[in-house]
């Protein structure tokens, strides 16, 4: 039972949680993860969040594709798990989306943002999980990270087993990418309270799907710990 049964179950059917209850269906233990993770952070950027912090109402209406305070309180634990990565020696990855102009992109909200609000770029990565010097940022022109990117290889390269995904939105990019993941055989963890939607239905349902098909959906402590465990287990 994850740490997150509780938030996703407000939003299934009577009918949903009986089949939960069988045993002819439902994930009975988690996939696990591996040994050599890579952190992919997919979407931090302010288009995402609007700037400055405000409430969800109040953002969209400057910034259309804004996510609100509940992806600035993702943003904060976010932060805080990359830390750790670092002290451990993880590598990280983040992405971005391509101008609005260019691929699916056109179809979005975030088309009507002019280059620049106020001083920000609605492209650029916000400023709370910066990218540090030793990590990996990739333009993706599609929802998923793999997608016409070169993260196949980068995987490959460092014989990594595993993704643990932080990010936006967890129905769409956050989703897609962990699905190709999976796909292409690695073992994937969702931080869950490092994602964030712009639709409380849609975050939590998406967690669920995730858990059940394709990743193992855990909090940024489990995350934690499960690097700094890596990290004695390798001392």
């Amino acid at each position: 039972m994850t740490e997150f049964a509780t938030e996703w179950s407000k939003f299934l059917t009577g009918q949903d949680k009986a089949l939960l209850d069988t045993t002819s269906w439902a994930k009975s233990a988690p996939f696990g993860l591996g040994g050599n993770p890579v952190v992919l952070v997919v979407d931090l950027y302010y288009a995402a969040l609007g700037h400055p912090r405000r409430d969800l109402l109040s953002a969209v209406a400057e910034w259309p594709s804004a996510c609100g305070e509940r992806g600035w309180e993702a943003v904060d634990r976010t932060a805080e798990f990359l830390e750790v990565a670092r002290d451990s020696g993880v590598p990280i990855v983040y992405f971005h989306q391509t101008p609005p102009e260019y691929g699916r992109w056109n179809r979005k909200p975030a088309r009507r943002l002019k280059p620049t609000r106020g001083d920000k770029d609605p492209n650029a990565i916000v400023s709370e999980v910066e990218p540090g010097p030793e990590d990996i940022v990739l333009t993706k022109i599609g929802p998923s990270g793999f997608h016409e990117t070169p993260l196949k290889t980068i995987l490959r390269a460092g014989g990594h087993d595993t993704v643990l995904v932080c990010g936006e939105a967890t129905s769409g990019c956050v989703r897609s990418t962990v699905v190709d993941a999976c796909t292409s055989g690695y073992r994937v963890g969702v931080v869950g309270d490092c994602c964030f939607d712009r639709f409380e239905a849609s975050h939590w349902v998406s967690l669920f799907d995730m858990n059940q098909k394709y990743a193992d959906v855990i909090t940024a402590d489990a995350a934690t710990g499960y690097l700094r465990e890596l990290e004695q287990g390798a001392a």
